[in-house]
């Protein structure tokens, strides 16, 4: 019998407005949080997670020239605004079935509170929605990926004040009204636990906006009015579109206990619920017990209005899905264990792993580990959304010999058949991170490709910002156009 994946298996790429769409000044969009996203060119990869808090004084100076597209690439992006009909059409010759995208809240509310969305922006949206389905592509819509406008920012220190619950409903009604036709598959938040690590991307909070009061309960408040305003977009979702589907999506962040030893088994559990208690409230529709134990013991107090708890009961997500890259040990003393970085973390490094150019382990067991744990958890279908490798591809010949992203990818894609075939687990689709190459997001540059087409682009913005097929964009289109069975023939690279 031959092996494949499932019947109807969503096999595609994802990308988010922020890192791949520019045009940030077009078509009357705002300014965004990560349009004042400042590149540090030359940090270490074990230091750059020290580089995500954003000062006043980094807004301020942002804010100074408009048209510095080397120290805010993101403003650049891959170019998508202008080129979307050329890369949907890379899509549909791979075989996309879905393409995981986010729309930009400034695009549509330039900033975050106007009274009527802007047209232009929807517009555009709708012409990329209409290029994906000419080709059958379904579309899969973040709603807020790393990009609340920076109005809101400066004006309502943004998800600490309740009305951001209001400009963000309203922002949910209007899209789900315009695109009812058009999107069926929705997440709310992306990567939702990120705000504890990267306040101002996820939450556009500022610390020193907040002198005097206790950062992380102001933390913990914002993450609150996202979970009640993810309720309410699923309550919405439904009510407008009554076949759509509204999942979280979490940070998959898998910790291994570095020994045996019962400390370290410990402190990988609980650095395993430190992440699961995000998707846990979204799920479940409520608050584990262990997250309320934490804020009793660390006295922090979160202020909620009277339906709250009802609204975040009554409307849990329909699925889970998640991010995918790596996996990371935990123990009790880290002293004297090496340190490596991660999505977003730092961690102890596991000495039975490869590493990525970026210091990011390499772990294809620990996405099949991911996937049951997830399934055995929440009994509720899942997606990735993202997985990838970044690496310094070469361009040579109008091509880039990428083995090294092919050989990831099939690993990865072996341990998910055997997550369903083996394990039981109802795993929806895949979309494999920035497969057209995208401003990364930790480290703002382009030289971290994760892409199966190349963007003529350095970190400095130069470039022709022209397509070109990696060796792996034809992989891929034969593991689509097989649903996986290219995978387990003796031929396949």
């Amino acid at each position: 019998m031959k092996k494949s994946f499932p019947e109807g298996f969503l096999w595609g790429g994802a990308t988010a407005a922020n890192q791949y769409e520019g045009g940030f000044d077009k078509g009357g969009k705002g300014l965004s949080v990560s349009d004042c996203a400042r590149a540090h060119f030359g940090v270490d990869v074990k230091n750059y997670s020290a580089h995500n808090e954003v000062t006043s004084k980094d807004i301020e100076d942002a804010l100074k020239d408009l048209n510095d597209l080397v120290n805010y690439p993101k403003r650049h992006g891959s170019d998508f605004y202008n080129r979307y009909k050329e890369d949907i059409a890379l899509m549909a010759e791979m075989g996309f079935k879905v393409f995981r995208l986010s729309i930009a809240w400034s695009r549509i509310f330039p900033n975050g509170d106007d009274e009527f969305p802007n047209e232009e922006g929807l517009k555009f949206y709708d012409n990329v929605f209409d290029e994906c389905l000419k080709y059958g592509i379904e579309p899969l819509v973040t709603m807020s990926h790393y990009e609340p406008p920076l109005n809101l920012v400066l004006k309502y220190d943004c998800w600490y004040d309740r009305r951001t619950i209001g400009f963000f409903t309203k922002f949910v009604e209007t899209i789900c009204t315009r695109y009812k036709n058009k999107v069926k598959y929705w997440l709310t938040f992306n990567e939702v636990d990120s705000m504890i690590r990267h306040p101002y991307t996820t939450g556009g909070l500022i610390r020193d906006r907040f002198s005097g009061k206790n950062f992380e309960e102001v933390i913990f408040q914002a993450m609150h009015h996202q979970f009640v305003a993810s309720a309410l977009a699923t309550k919405i979702c439904h009510e407008i579109i009554p076949d759509s589907k509204v999942g979280c999506m979490l940070t998959k962040l898998t910790y291994y206990p570095y020994t045996c030893k019962p400390e370290d088994v410990l402190e990988a559990q609980q650095m395993m619920r430190s992440t699961y208690c995000y998707s846990d409230t979204q799920v479940f529709g409520e608050y584990p017990a262990y997250l309320l134990s934490r804020f009793k013991n660390k006295g922090i107090n979160i202020v909620k209005e009277e339906n709250d708890d009802e609204i975040m009961k009554k409307y849990p997500v329909d699925f889970v899905s998640f991010s995918y890259y790596m996996s990371s040990c935990a123990a009790k003393n880290t002293d004297d264990l090496d340190v490596t970085a991660g999505n977003t973390i730092l961690a102890v490094k596991n000495p039975y792993l490869k590493s990525s150019d970026w210091g990011w382990q390499l772990d294809p067991t620990g996405l099949r580990i991911s996937l049951v744990d997830l399934y055995d958890r929440y009994r509720k279908p899942l997606f990735i959304v993202e997985n990838g490798l970044g690496a310094k591809d070469v361009l040579e010949n109008g091509t880039v010999d990428d083995q090294y992203r092919i050989d990831y990818f099939k690993d990865h894609f072996k341990a998910m058949y055997d997550a369903i075939v083996e394990d039981g687990v109802e795993l929806l689709g895949y979309t494999s991170w920035g497969c057209i190459d995208i401003v990364s997001e930790s480290t703002k540059q382009m030289s971290k490709r994760y892409g199966f087409v190349y963007v003529d682009c350095d970190d400095y913005g130069k470039g022709t910002f022209d397509r070109y097929k990696k060796k792996s964009f034809y992989w891929y289109k034969k593991v689509i156009e097989t649903n996986g069975e290219y995978l387990f023939e003796s031929e396949a690279l």
